[in-house]
Parts: structure tokens; sequence; C-alpha cells
């Protein structure tokens, strides 16, 4: 019998993700500096308020309120009458050094390697519904509110009212084979200005939103006559962002993630540096079930790896290929033999996805997976220290190099995957 799932995203300027970006900031501009710092840095925002806080081991120098700050202007809040805004803003900054207790398990020493930064387990997923191998549902949420953020950005004249904070939430239709066939429904919710006449806005933000975003963005083939459109369904949405509600780092891990396809381990991403497996260990996984996928050896793929603190080594690779895998192996079989394709020791995973980079912040919007690979040119702040009659002095200087951001969505291992499968 026909199903639905449906899955949400959130624009940029939702209050969460506000305080992801900001959290990812702060990590990438001591990334910048001291790609080994080690940072777990949570936000809070309000109502004219951020407060940022966390433990931290850097040899970096950052300006945390100058970072807030431009990384809120770009966002968008940048008018006072949101009572949000970039140069108002009050920021408590309560950073302080991590706990040398948890730092002895995760440091690595001259004879042993890099524990994991703590225990629990993380899922990766990929699936062939999309050119993105994500969920149907995420992926379109995701493209909804983006476009969204693009015209509020690039082309203003087009939805001159658009304001920072939105939503999007798709459902879609499977058949008996768990095939996607239509679209049953779209809600959007869009901040906007104020309008004299509440029916007038209602009206126009509806019309836009279905006849310049949703063509934009969504296959017309997936839609027909039948498809509901739910958009702005509360009335007015003048107040929004931090001020209509409180905003914290690593509450939107289901958005982040699969959309709530597969699983999720709890782990949330935004503000910590890939000693952390709760980040870089689900990198890894996406990285390896989308190149499952893209192999060939299974059309749906969920990955779980798990960690105990202080150990390199996982505790178990498990796999769930849901009755689509195209080989003559088990599951188990099938996670033996990624073992010896996949290093999944925390150091390798940092190595192998250049995680010590400051790449973070493009991934704290709209999804740290099903986004597209690609590498440009970053500010570095390289710190010299000279030392000479026992005097230390300590330069700075800024250099350009090239970085590849989201590296664990690189079809990099296909051949090897084919290879080690027979395929």
């Amino acid at each position: 019998m026909p199903y639905l799932f449906t899955s949400e995203s959130v624009s940029e300027g939702h209050p969460d993700k506000v305080a992801d970006q900001i959290s990812d900031a702060i990590l990438d501009a001591m990334l910048a500096q001291d790609p080994n710092s080690r940072v777990a840095c949570e936000t809070l925002v309000t109502t004219g308020l951020v407060v940022v806080a966390g433990e931290i081991t850097t040899n970096a120098y950052v300006d945390i309120h100058d970072v807030v700050r431009k990384t809120i202007s770009k966002i968008g809040y940048t008018k006072a009458e949101y009572q949000f805004e970039a140069n108002s803003a009050g920021i408590i900054n309560s950073l302080h050094s991590q706990s040398a207790d948890i730092a002895q398990g995760v440091d690595e020493g001259a004879e042993k390697e890099q524990g994991a930064g703590d225990q629990g387990m993380m899922f990766g997923y990929a699936s062939k519904e999309t050119p993105e191998f994500m969920p149907m549902a995420l992926a379109f949420s995701h493209r909804l509110v983006k476009e969204l953020a693009n015209i509020r950005k690039n082309e203003s004249a087009v939805m001159s009212y658009l304001r920072p904070d939105a939503k999007a939430q798709v459902t879609i239709e499977y058949d008996d084979n768990h095939k996607p066939v239509r679209i049953d429904t779209i809600v959007v919710s869009t901040q906007h200005d104020d309008f004299a006449d509440d029916a007038t806005m209602l009206a126009k933000i509806k019309a836009d939103v279905i006849n310049i975003v949703v063509p934009r963005v969504i296959p017309a083939n997936l839609l027909d006559a039948n498809t509901k459109y739910h958009i702005n369904p509360t009335g007015k949405f003048v107040i929004g962002g931090p001020h209509g509600d409180s905003g914290l780092t690593g509450r939107k891990i289901i958005v982040d993630t699969y959309g709530g396809k597969g699983a999720h381990g709890g782990g949330a991403f935004s503000g910590k540096d890939s000693s952390k497996v709760d980040r870089s260990a689900a990198y890894a996984a996406r990285h390896i079930a989308k190149n499952m996928v893209a192999a060939g050896v299974a059309d749906e793929v969920l990955i779980q790896v798990a960690y105990a603190i202080g150990v390199a080594a996982p505790v178990s690779l498990t796999v769930n290929t849901y009755g689509t895998s195209k080989v003559a192996l088990t599951d188990g079989q099938i996670a033996e033999k990624l073992l010896g394709i996949f290093d999944m020791r925390p150091k390798a995973i940092v190595e192998r996805l250049g995680l010590k980079n400051p790449i973070f912040s493009e991934s704290a919007a709209y999804g740290h997976m099903g986004r597209e690979s690609y590498a440009k040119e970053v500010e570095f702040n390289i710190v010299e220290v000279k030392e000479a009659n026992g005097v230390k002095e300590e330069t700075r200087r800024k250099t350009l190099r090239p970085v590849e951001f989201f590296t664990w969505e690189k079809l990099d291992y296909v051949d090897k995957v084919k290879a080690a499968f027979g395929l």
C-alpha cells in the first residue's frame, strides 16, 4: 500500500541555524591559525544577545566578537527592526580551556594513535532517490529554503518582503516498492516584512512561493492537481529569528543529516573540531554510504560506526542495505570488506577528508550531507615564533591556500569499492 514520508529544513536565518553558523565560524577562525585547535563551541542567541560558551585548546588568537558580528551580518540580520542585529547585539564570551582529563585520551602521543574524542555511535546514509544520493523529502526541503535565501540576497526585487527566517517541509508519496512517485504536500513558512493588510499579505506570499520558488527547485513531473500547499499557514510571520525564538547550537541534527531517514546517533556537528567523532565519523560514514550506492553495491545503505573514548579503532561497523544489495554477501560480510577499504580510526578519517582545514562554516546551514564538493582558496593566518637570545618574537602573516570543501561527498572511492566487490 502506498505511504507518505515527510522531512523538513530550515533557512540560515532560523535561530538554531544562526547559532550553528556562529559556532562553526569560531571553529574555522581558530583552524585558520592553528589546525590542531580543539574546539567545542556552543552558542545561544535570543533578542539582542549572543552567548558563546564551551571548551577550546588552541594557539590561535581570535576576535570572537568580530567573528560573531560578521556571521550575523552575512546571514542577513542587519536591520534594527529585527531586534537581533549584527552591529548592536550584545555578546557574552565564556569560552575556556578543554578538560585535561578528556585531552589525555584524545591527544596523539609519540607511540599511540589518536583516540576518539568521545564514545557513541554515528550513522551515514545514502540512496538513489536524488542526484545528491539523499532522501527526496529532505533534498527538496533544503532546495526550497535555500532558494528563498537566494532570492532574498540576490534577487530582492522578485520577493522584496523576505526576511531571513524560514522553514520548509515536503511530504513524498511512495509506492509499494518504496519508490517516490509524487509530492503530496509542500509546507513553507517564511518571515516577511509587515504588510498593511493581512489578507493581501497571505495571498501575495502564497502566490509567489507556488509560482516562483517551487518551479525553480521542484521537478514538475512530481507535482499534480492533488498536491497540497500550506504557505505561512499560521498567518502573519513578521517577528522571527532569534527575537521570535531563542536558538541553540546542535538543535537541528535531523535537518543536518537525513531528514529522519535511516538513523541518527544523537551527536550534533557544529562547533566541534574533527577530534570529536560525532562529526568526523558521521562524515566518514556518509562518505562510505554514498560511494557504496554510487558503485552499485546497493540502492540504499545505512552505515553505523561506534567508538569508545580514547580508543582509536571503532568498536563496531554495521551495514544495513534494506534488502537492496546487488552483491552475493550478507550485510555483515559487506561490513567486513568495508573495513579493509576505509580506515575508520579518527586520525585516518581526519587525514582522508582534510578535516583540519577551516571548512565547516559552509556546512552549518542547508545540511551537512548531500552537498556538492568543491575547492576554493581560503585565507590562513600563519603564526611564526622565532627565538633569539632567549627572547621570543611572534609574527603573523596571511596567505591563501586551496582547500576542498565537503570532501565526504566526493565519489573518490567508487573504483576501490567496485574492485573490492567485483562490480
